[in-house]
């Protein structure tokens, strides 16, 4: 019988060799991800501070699919090990309730590691049990593979569902104190890890990070409103209005996702076309788009506030192409593709419309990664 609360476009993994696959490509995705943000420092792309805010997410998400590939190890080999939920229409990444309850099981990881036998405890009964009583230990190597995933959790660092704002001191400029803000969120319309970089100009009398009533207040508000529906002009035109002493110059969010994999998921698109054509073997049957929003304030203006005060606001520009900017909100809009040879050349030789203007990088064998328009 078919499950009626799971929607059609999500996937519930019931073998344990296609989960295993599954968590194999995306090890490897995840490892190329931070190589690909230090190509675009290479470029001028983005700052030390940008690539450094941009890898910690990055990594999270890596410990992330670390921790879920130990829990769901043993996926179909019987009823209580659970089975992972992916979106394989919109976005190819887990399903955004797999990070809620990997956060509730995160709260509760210490109290099972207690009453938990020990990794060295498991795998001494695994021997017996294959020695003496010659049987596979199928449900002791299910235990280790919970306490490993329970080990994950206390270590902590993950990619959550919601990661919240951070701030770096960027220096001073004209006087005035400039921070980078970076947060992320696993956005739950899209099932997309996304992540958020705000260089503020404060013109407040305490530095906003040691600012007790501002910080907070900040924090809750950016949270609040880092909703993938929202255009980024919204996002900072609402900051921009709620704080006077707070000044949003440039704000970015990225998107690292939707994954394509012709074994994997069924979006529709040139991208299925192109892996079918590249007919890769396992673990390079994939492709990663990655997009980029910048908005970047143009001006400033003195507006009235109260009876004879003014306040600073910005006036962002927007992309001025065909009337785009009204369209996105933002200033420019950037896509990349991260794919493996055999696919980047079946890209090549396919070239669909569309992906003239879009970066390509290119993950080698050897882990290298390559830049092409």
């Amino acid at each position: 019988m078919a499950d009626l609360t799971t929607p059609l476009d999500y996937f519930r993994m019931e073998d344990t060799a296609v989960t295993r696959r599954y968590f194999g490509k995306f090890e490897k995705i995840t490892g190329y991800l931070g190589k690909v943000a230090a190509v675009m420092e290479a470029e001028g792309r983005f700052s030390r501070e940008d690539t450094a805010a941009i890898a910690r997410y990055l990594i999270g998400l890596n410990y992330t699919f670390r921790a879920l590939a130990y829990k769901y190890h043993f996926a179909g080999r019987f009823a209580h090990a659970g089975q992972l939920t992916f979106d394989r229409v919109e976005s190819g990444f887990p399903v955004y309730s797999e990070l809620l309850e990997m956060a509730n099981d995160a709260l509760q990881a210490p109290r099972h590691l207690e009453e938990m036998p020990s990794v060295e405890a498991l795998k001494d009964q695994m021997i017996r049990s294959i020695v003496g009583a010659q049987e596979i230990p199928t449900k002791l190597q299910y235990a280790l593979s919970q306490r490993l995933y329970y080990q994950e959790l206390v270590k902590g660092e993950m990619y959550w569902a919601r990661n919240d704002p951070q701030s770096v001191w960027l220096g001073e400029f004209a006087g005035r104190r400039r921070f980078q803000l970076h947060w992320a969120v696993y956005d739950s319309q899209i099932n997309l890890p996304t992540i958020y970089l705000m260089e503020v100009e404060d013109t407040g009398k305490v530095g906003l990070p040691k600012d007790e009533r501002r910080w907070p207040e900040a924090q809750r508000h950016l949270m609040a409103q880092s909703v993938g529906g929202l255009k980024l002009l919204t996002i900072a035109k609402g900051f921009d209005e709620d704080f006077d002493d707070l000044h949003p110059i440039r704000l970015r969010r990225f998107h690292i996702g939707p994954m394509y994999s012709h074994a994997f998921t069924s979006q529709q698109g040139p991208l299925r076309e192109v892996l079918e054509a590249a007919n890769s073997p396992d673990g390079e049957d994939w492709a990663l788009v990655w997009t980029t929003e910048d908005l970047v304030s143009e001006r400033v203006e003195s507006v009235k506030s109260g009876w004879f005060g003014t306040v600073e606001r910005q006036v962002f520009a927007l992309d001025p192409f065909a009337g785009r900017g009204a369209e996105t909100g933002a200033t420019r809009m950037d896509r990349s593709i991260i794919l493996p040879e055999r696919p980047y050349q079946a890209l090549a030789e396919l070239n669909p419309p569309g992906f003239s203007d879009v970066r390509k990088f290119v993950v080698g064998a050897q882990g290298r990664v390559l830049s092409y328009r």
